[in-house]
């Protein structure tokens, strides 16, 4: 595996001693993460096989390796410089494998079913007088497989950790043709004290008392299907202190955990749960995304830097109570963090830049904000819906969108909100407002920033900002019907827009040149866009033609 490079940025970072903000999502994503042919051979292969009824056996130790078996409980400890392949099978309902080594090893599980009451179901720990403490462990999938920890970790040395059902101090890789259920209930379900990343298999994972999985350099899913699952307060589908990297695959996350209130000196922190929690890098380039959280106060992806999307499918749905207040419903701002001790029910929320260049993305969020960034959001292609109760997109900072296409719904506030200056330059963008004083496109007027239309196809339900600069013309409906399919060509690219229940009195269209408008129409073929609440270069037939005028600004909020 060549994933020596992957982290070269955040690495830099701690030798340098620069910020986190100063790290770019392009020193990560022009990173090597080729991964080579995993090794299942070794200097010496050992067979376990556990007993459901009797002891386990081991096979084929030699000098320098040993094996110590009480039961099912079986502890095998490599003191010489040899890459072992373990070949595990059987099953066992009290037992469990630990490794002490600081060398590099396999382990292919064939049909092995080990739970261990009192603690990890395998634990790989290294040797303190190992060059390489902490070694890597290419885990091979052959067959259906499961792990399950116990309630309480009783069995645990004070010098050492053993933090979840599958654990080790070194890196994890994940591969194979067969299965893997992981069932936590008294830490989380894998974890590396290096990294992890899932390249075939299937996976599920399961965890009530910890984070499903945790890498703490990084995560990457190059390929495989996991399904992952975690009902524990404030813990984490992945969870990482630097990046999450989603290259492949199909994951699936489902989250219902609250926020835990902890007070630590008189000091109040509250935390969350995500789907993703990313403390540096979150990157999707490909494969799908899938997550639901119903947690109050829950979060689809939550980074503390920056967010970057090249590829692949994305979809959130995020369904619980805001934490701290009173309830749901559009407007509330009781903070994004810890401000008040509360914590929004975001899709996505990032301390750092968002930028998306390609892929789709999908987010619903019921009680907040759909994506939100304390930084800028930078949009030049692929797909974006979000539809939520408050800001549909929010930026701290600078908004740019100069391609792509970009539909944002919101039901109590504005559709598309920047903070600083909103530029639409490009793309297709349809955005929904609710009604005055929200609009469909804000810029931060009070703080002398502004809206600035210069180019793209433009589709404005609740009207804009006012002081706008429109160097590209726009045009005005009065009114408009609800729940309707309407229409807008621009020269020769038509696009077919669904109507909401609800929002702003003012349609308001631009385009390369007078868009021509029709409402009422019947829509067949076509492209569709963003979450099908848009459509490019349909059928249009039947309809009648609405009556727009120039638009000179005014009218919106401010």
């Amino acid at each position: 595996m060549k994933l020596h490079t992957l982290l070269f940025a955040a690495f830099l970072l701690v030798l340098t001693g620069c910020k986190k903000d100063e790290i770019t999502v392009v020193d990560v994503v022009e990173e090597d993460t080729e991964v080579d042919v995993i090794d299942t051979t070794g200097d010496y292969t050992l067979r376990v096989v556990f007993s459901p009824s009797g002891s386990a056996s081991v096979s084929g130790t030699v000098d320098g390796i040993t094996a110590t078996v009480s039961g099912n409980d079986v502890t095998i400890v490599n003191s010489i410089a040899a890459k072992v392949a373990y070949n595990v099978s059987g099953s066992t309902s009290d037992g469990f494998l630990k490794i002490y080594s600081g060398r590099k090893q396999s382990i292919t599980l064939n049909g092995a079913s080990i739970t261990n009451t009192r603690g990890a179901a395998i634990n790989v720990q290294g040797t303190a007088d190992a060059p390489n403490k902490g070694k890597r462990v290419d885990l091979v999938l052959n067959g259906s497989n499961s792990l399950a920890d116990g309630s309480s970790y009783s069995l645990t040395p004070s010098t050492e950790d053993e933090k979840a059902a599958l654990f080790s101090e070194g890196q994890i890789v994940v591969s194979g043709t067969g299965s893997l259920t992981v069932r936590a209930t008294g830490k989380a379900g894998i974890t590396s004290d290096d990294w992890v990343q899932f390249t075939s298999g299937t996976v599920s994972v399961s965890s009530s008392a910890g984070h499903g999985v945790r890498g703490k350099d990084y995560i990457v899913v190059s390929g495989g299907m996991l399904d992952i699952s975690v009902s524990a307060d404030g813990k984490k589908g992945f969870s990482s202190d630097s990046l999450v990297r989603f290259e492949g695959g199909t994951t699936t996350m489902t989250i219902s955990g609250n926020t835990v209130v902890t007070t630590t000196d008189g000091v109040v922190d509250t935390s969350g749960t995500a789907g993703v929690k990313a403390d540096q890098l979150f990157v999707m380039e490909d494969g799908t995304l899938t997550i639901t959280n119903s947690g109050r106060g829950g979060k689809g992806i939550s980074c503390d830097g920056d967010a970057y999307f090249s590829g692949g499918t994305f979809d959130i749905t995020v369904t619980g109570q805001n934490f701290g207040s009173s309830g749901g419903g559009g407007g509330w701002h009781g903070g994004g963090g810890n401000s008040n001790n509360s914590v929004g029910a975001k899709g996505i929320k990032t301390d750092g830049n968002i930028v998306v260049t390609g892929g789709k993305i999908i987010v619903k969020a019921s009680n907040h904000e759909g994506i939100e960034t304390k930084g800028t959001l930078t949009v030049t292609g692929g797909e974006i819906y979000s539809q939520s109760s408050d800001d549909a997109i929010n930026s701290a900072s600078t908004m740019t969108i100069s391609g792509g296409y970009v539909c944002a719904y919101s039901t109590g506030n504005d559709g598309i909100d920047a903070n600083g200056n909103l530029y639409i330059k490009g793309g297709v963008v349809y955005a929904i407002g609710a009604s005055s004083p929200e609009v469909a496109l804000d810029a931060n007027t009070e703080g002398g920033y502004k809206l600035y239309v210069q180019g793209g196809t433009l589709i404005a339900i609740g009207g804009l900002e006012n002081g706008a600069s429109l160097t590209q013309s726009c045009y005005q409906s009065s009114s408009w019907s609800k729940n309707v399919w309407y229409s807008i060509a621009v020269g020769d690219a038509t696009y077919a827009f669904k109507t909401p229940s609800s929002g702003g009195q003012r349609l308001i269209v631009s385009g390369a040149q007078q868009p021509v408008v029709k409402s009422n129409v019947t829509v067949s073929g076509g492209t569709e866009r963003c979450n099908a609440m848009l459509n490019e270069n349909p059928t249009i037939s039947g309809g009648s033609n609405v009556s727009i005028t120039t638009y000179s600004g005014g009218g919106g909020w401010h």
